[in-house]
């Protein structure tokens, strides 16, 4: 090499460099900005449906959706209640 090169060709080296840099630092700028969470499509129901808990026949609580249960809007008596469970001592 010439200890005097160009400065026109040195500058272009400059440029060459510097534009290999740039373009380098991309797919890193790629993994660090755009790495975001996919939302993930499920073919189940949706699970944000609104659960009550309700006693069951045999005495325990178990959770029902919401949009299972008819509202009928008919309070029991004690007396149905304590009929309709079944009891095991």
């Amino acid at each position: 090499m010439n200890s005097q090169s160009d400065p026109k060709e040195t500058n272009s080296r400059r440029k060459l460099i510097a534009g290999l840099g740039v373009l380098s630092l991309f797919p890193l700028a790629k993994l660090g900005f755009f790495n975001k969470k996919k939302d993930v499509i499920s073919c189940a129901p949706e699970s944000s449906s609104q659960k009550i808990k309700l006693l069951a026949q045999d005495g325990t609580l178990v959770e029902v959706d919401l949009s299972k249960i008819k509202n009928s809007k008919q309070k029991i008596s004690n007396e149905q209640l304590q009929s309709w469970v079944k009891k095991e001592l």
